[in-house]
């Protein structure tokens, strides 16, 4: 009998959403949360991002699609732009999670989170890691996945929004 996997995944949103934007296209978070089922067996994905009152409507889809929202409050940059750094909220979850899942996906280019995947690789309980392109990928973040990192940018025509 084969033993089905119970992974997680973590995701930063902002940092996903401006790597593809970045690249010129767009992430279809629907398909993207299909994939992350049927590529990397994750049961529950979550998305970390800053709260704003007027993206509802976009938090409902978000939902609907499958992804647990973590939020957090957003305050305003020098430039008048929201800003909601959510990094150490979800190196918490993982933290708090790990007894819970197999392994995790994490998903973001942030060399932030080297520490964490290292953690996770030595663990035994890294998936994968997932980056919007390689060169926009934080080389420590290369390093502490070992060879467990692959590139949206080379599934765009699964993954892009129409």
């Amino acid at each position: 009998m084969r033993k089905f996997e119970n992974n997680y995944a973590f995701i930063d949103a902002q940092n996903t959403q401006k790597g593809t934007e970045k690249l010129g296209w767009k992430i279809n978070w629907q398909r993207f949360r299909v994939y992350l089922k049927e590529k990397y067996a994750v049961k529950i994905a979550f998305l970390f991002m800053g709260y704003i009152p007027s993206n509802q409507r976009l938090y409902i889809k978000l939902r609907q699609f499958g992804f647990v929202i973590i939020f957090k409050p957003v305050i305003l940059n020098n430039d008048d732009k929201p800003k909601g750094n959510c990094d150490a909220d979800m190196v918490l979850n993982v933290m708090l999670e790990k007894d819970n899942f197999d392994q995790a996906v994490i998903v973001t280019s942030d060399g932030d989170f080297y520490s964490l995947v290292k953690y996770l690789y030595q663990e035994n309980k890294l998936k994968a890691v997932l980056s919007a392109h390689i060169n926009h990928c934080s080389g420590l973040l290369k390093k502490e996945a070992k060879g467990k990192i692959s590139y949206l940018q080379d599934f765009k025509n699964g993954l892009e929004y129409k």
